[in-house]
């Protein structure tokens, strides 16, 4: 809980789950690098020199973004070459080492599905950066990979909030919040009610638009009416604070139906949750439940990523969701990120 509200300094409440990304990095001779990602199509081997020079591009078009951001200068942010992120990500990395990288072939593989709320991107950020600087011998601090992902985020969503990567990166369940630096400040949260275990995710299909599309399209609504959009985020801060503390109680309470709720209606007055998921949402709150977008969501459509289901008695069956919908079955509070390395058959580091 606190989507969109985050991006604007409000805490959230944020669950790592197990679903796992991976990126494995090999040392290759030459100075290039081979790109394998599977997930996007794309198998091509790319220049250390090329890779660099596009992520410096892309941060010169965050900066243009940044002093005026709205959809237009968001879609010259973004690009369409499937492998942005990545390439970013290895360039922003690269900096960070000053020194020219070796030759390496990298491939990503993901459970995670893409555009569900799941912080696909921030996952594959991390994992990266993190990949390719362990490949070099280079110790990180946590907060300097949060602060070297966040840019990769940056470049990827326009104005993320931080929490995505920071999650990756902790694991378990995280309060995030901003402190009066407007610094990011997480800690972890040891929940001890039995309403998190009843919480099921349900992916209702990827949203038309990328997220940074739906981040700008709220900004430009809140410059519009700016009272009525501070008016919603006081209400989904109050029922993010709220719910840290219902979760935090041995008792289960009908508070956290009645916060769902409240939460879900502010993200609707937000307009990113579509037609078909609100008709659907409407039908579990008639049967007594509760249940929420969880991630950016969607302006238009049918579908809008991940979708929180609680009931507080008996859960509501399968066959009750629309056919195209599917259920996920993950476990909340999961592990963070983690590097293995090994010896292959040459006995090269991976």
């Amino acid at each position: 809980m606190g989507e969109h509200a985050a991006v604007y300094g409000r805490p959230a409440l944020v669950a790592a789950v197990d679903r796992r990304l991976t990126v494995e990095l090999r040392p290759r001779e030459g100075s290039a690098v081979a790109l394998d990602l599977p997930r996007v199509g794309v198998s091509t081997t790319v220049d250390w020199d090329d890779i660099r020079d596009y992520a410096r591009a892309a941060r010169q078009r965050w900066i243009a973004y940044d002093a005026d951001p709205g959809p237009e200068t968001f879609r010259r942010l973004r690009g369409v070459d499937p492998a942005h992120l990545v390439k970013v990500a290895l360039g922003e990395a690269a900096d960070f080492l000053g020194e020219e990288p070796r030759g390496l072939a990298l491939r990503l593989e993901s459970e995670i599905p893409v555009g569900a709320g799941f912080g696909s991107s921030a996952a594959a950020a991390v994992a990266v950066v993190r990949g390719l600087l362990a490949l070099a011998g280079r110790e990180i601090s946590d907060d300097e990979l949060h602060r070297l992902t966040l840019d990769v985020e940056r470049r990827q969503h326009g104005g993320p909030s931080g929490i995505d990567n920071a999650t990756v990166i902790h694991g378990g369940l995280v309060w995030a919040e901003r402190d009066l630096d407007d610094r990011l400040r997480t800690s972890p949260l040891a929940p001890a009610s039995p309403a998190l275990a009843k919480i099921r995710v349900f992916n209702t299909g990827e949203p038309a638009e990328s997220t940074g599309d739906v981040v700008a399209a709220v900004r430009a609504r809140s410059q519009a009416d700016p009272a009525r959009h501070e008016v919603l985020l006081d209400r989904m801060e109050a029922a993010t604070r709220e719910l840290r503390e219902v979760l935090a109680d041995v008792g289960e309470s009908l508070r956290v139906v009645e916060l769902i709720r409240d939460f879900e209606a502010c993200l609707e007055a937000l307009g990113v949750v579509p037609e078909p998921v609100r008709e659907v949402v409407r039908e579990i709150e008639a049967r007594g439940g509760a249940a929420k977008i969880s991630g950016a969501g969607a302006l238009s459509g049918h579908g809008a990523g991940s979708l929180l289901v609680y009931h507080p008695e008996t859960p509501l069956d399968d066959s009750d969701f629309p056919a195209a919908w599917t259920r996920l079955d993950v476990r909340l509070g999961a592990e963070g990120v983690r590097g293995d390395q090994f010896e292959d058959e040459d006995e090269s580091n991976q």
